[in-house]
């Protein structure tokens, strides 16, 4: 017998809604239509200095108007601090963790290791300081989880096999900042496992967090979900569509364009139909396909919306 799915849209409540996160959202929830799965919602909201409660607000009339439901939301993040102090007192207790007082300089210092992408691997620098030496250390430390030298591997639904060594290629991860806020890695891990998500869906930018968040699973005990990480959506110039850029926001879109034509849209350029034309979520759910969905990055012009 086949697991129902379960499958999420956890979005940052900093902005509008701009065509990238739309794509993520249909894709996420086209995968779990499609098989009568079950639809959640969920704020991330960590960072409380950009997100806002009118924000989360807005997500949920855009979601509405696109015509992508869900079935239950998740409290925000902003209100699981208590639930993520007990998954950090169970690292404690494996003694995996410790605390970590590298400034954000000697991390992206020359000297330091780094990887052909410019991607920082910590060395462990902080992981045998003794105990006199910590306490000579005039600040607060963020807290850092050990991780193995091995190899994470598994097949993602867009891009196909992944593999990461979290040791040579990552290096022990930060899961608490100095100013005692959670970050992505711990907080996603533990509310996705939760809320008993059996698959995410988001953008390619976040393909290097799955094997993160695959460890975390195993430490905490949840299983390992199914990955799919979408094409990014760039405009003509090669810029990654942004929050910050308003690019092709729903605010703007909704002058132009109905969500059928939003929707219809992004699905011919993602391949999922064959010609440009209006077409409703709930009627593409039901020829959705995974393996007709393009793996490669997909260039948008906001004149297509106009024409």
């Amino acid at each position: 017998m086949e697991i129902k799915p379960v499958g999420r849209f956890a979005p940052t409540p900093s902005g509008r809604m701009h065509l990238g996160n739309v794509f993520a959202a249909l894709i996420a929830w086209l995968s779990v239509r499609s098989r009568d799965g079950e639809m959640v919602l969920r704020m991330e909201d960590l960072d409380t200095q950009r997100t806002s409660g009118e924000f989360a607000q807005q997500l949920r009339e855009d979601l509405r108007w696109l015509g992508l439901d869900y079935d239950r939301e998740t409290p925000p993040q902003s209100q699981r601090s208590a639930v993520y102090d007990g998954y950090f007192d169970r690292l404690q207790d494996m003694g995996l963790l410790y605390p970590c007082y590298c400034t954000r300089s000697q991390l992206h210092s020359v000297n330091a290791p780094h990887l052909s992408d410019g991607t920082y691997v910590y060395p462990g620098t902080c992981r045998k300081l003794t105990p006199e030496q910590r306490a000579a250390m005039n600040r607060a430390p963020a807290w850092r989880v050990m991780v193995p030298d091995r190899q994470w591997r598994f097949t993602d639904r867009v891009q196909g096999e992944y593999r990461l060594n979290l040791k040579k290629e990552c290096g022990d991860m930060v899961v608490r900042r100095a100013d005692g806020v959670y970050v992505y890695q711990l907080a996603v891990t533990v509310d996705d496992g939760e809320a008993g998500v059996t698959e995410v869906v988001r953008g390619m930018d976040l393909l290097s967090s799955a094997p993160r968040q695959m460890y975390l699973q195993e430490l905490f005990g949840f299983p390992h979900p199914e990955y799919g990480h979408v094409p990014m959506l760039l405009a003509p110039d090669g810029r990654r569509l942004s929050k910050r850029d308003r690019d092709l926001d729903l605010g703007q879109l909704q002058k132009w364009v109905s969500p059928e034509a939003v929707i219809g849209t992004l699905a011919f350029s993602a391949g999922l139909i064959d010609r440009r034309e209006p077409i409703s979520a709930k009627e593409l759910a039901k020829e959705f396909r995974w393996s007709k969905l393009t793996g490669d990055a997909i260039y948008l012009d906001a004149a297509i919306f106009r024409e």
